[in-house]
């Protein structure tokens, strides 16, 4: 009973973290919360079945003086131990079918999906493509994905590497991404916030530091969001800021409006407005934007962006730059 308590707290205090799945706020993840507690709770009593059934049967057992006297019927024992096989299967096949129903009511959405995102997993960020029917409002983010409120969304996953597993626990289901395959699934939020979601599928040293943050927001400022991506931030192009950029990181980012063009790394068109640095590692804030630059194998070693060692007046003109990218 005590390691019922200490399971029951356990589960309890799982339900408050950022990556807990108890407390979800979708029909995806609330199916899976349903299905974890009900599996667990029939695991609890078979075992506590089990247990019963064994503490009678030592209470019950034969005398060592009976042994030597009568001779042995084992009939009892084995009609105790088809009951007991019986007990177990009625619980397994029932778990067997809750577990089957529950995948199929999540594989698809009850409607169909208004939007759809691809996502690209890599070592060690995400990439965030936005489909549209028109290809003019396409557009690419990293590390973040924002959708509407009581909206289906479809989510294309695929890998440009090694398998990663994308999962938001509060609002779906795990989905594996593997190289030069697509595997589609779907989320949907109930209530407005933020969500953590988190790769799942070990793919190196920094598995851990690859997270990245679901925004949730109201139809209205989800389309507000949407145009405003689609909005020019680079400024003039002789802004000084902007030519320390090219020469020290457009050979790998992309600035939507400017000739930074480069595919190696995320893609910063309105880096300011994101919520974290290097996946979910950092906050985004100018502080730790310069940290970051000159000490990335320091803080995510392993990590495909070099340590490009700039001045103190390259690092403010970056950070000011990248940071005024609303």
């Amino acid at each position: 009973m005590a390691s019922l308590f200490l399971f029951t707290v356990a589960l309890s205090g799982c339900s408050g973290s950022p990556l807990g799945y108890l407390d979800a706020t979708s029909p995806i993840a609330g199916a899976i919360a349903s299905l974890g507690l009900g599996l667990t709770a029939i695991s609890i009593a078979v075992c506590i079945v089990v247990g019963v059934l064994l503490v009678v049967a030592l209470w019950r057992g034969r005398r060592a003086h009976d042994l030597a006297i009568t001779p042995v019927n084992d009939r009892t024992a084995i009609r105790w131990i088809g009951f007991g096989v019986a007990i177990s299967t009625v619980f397994l096949v029932g778990s067997a079918v809750w577990t089957l129903l529950t995948v199929s009511s999540i594989s698809q959405p009850a409607q169909a999906s208004a939007l759809s995102i691809d996502v690209i997993g890599q070592e060690w960020w995400w990439a965030v493509k936005y489909r549209s029917s028109n290809p003019a409002r396409e557009f690419i983010t990293a590390n973040q994905l924002v959708i509407p409120v009581g909206v289906p969304v479809q989510i294309n996953l695929t890998s440009k590497d090694v398998i990663h597993s994308f999962w938001v626990p509060k609002l779906g289901g795990k989905m594996d991404m593997i190289p030069s395959r697509t595997n589609v699934t779907w989320l949907q939020a109930d209530k407005v916030g933020d969500f953590r979601g988190q790769c799942s599928e070990f793919c190196g040293l920094q598995h851990a530091n690859m997270a990245f943050n679901v925004r949730v927001l109201s139809k209205p400022d989800f389309e507000a969001w949407w145009d405003r991506q689609l909005l020019p931030t680079a400024g003039s192009g002789d802004d000084p800021r902007l030519k320390t950029f090219l020469v020290r990181c457009a050979a790998c980012h992309t600035i939507r409006g400017t000739p930074a063009g480069g595919i190696l790394g995320p893609d910063l068109s309105h880096f300011g407005d994101r919520e974290t640095i290097a996946s979910g590692l950092m906050t985004n804030t100018p502080a730790n934007l310069a940290k970051w630059i000159n000490n990335t194998q320091t803080i995510k070693p392993g990590v495909k962006m070099p340590e490009l060692h700039m001045l103190a007046s390259e690092i403010d003109d970056v950070t000011t730059y990248l940071e005024g990218l609303k």
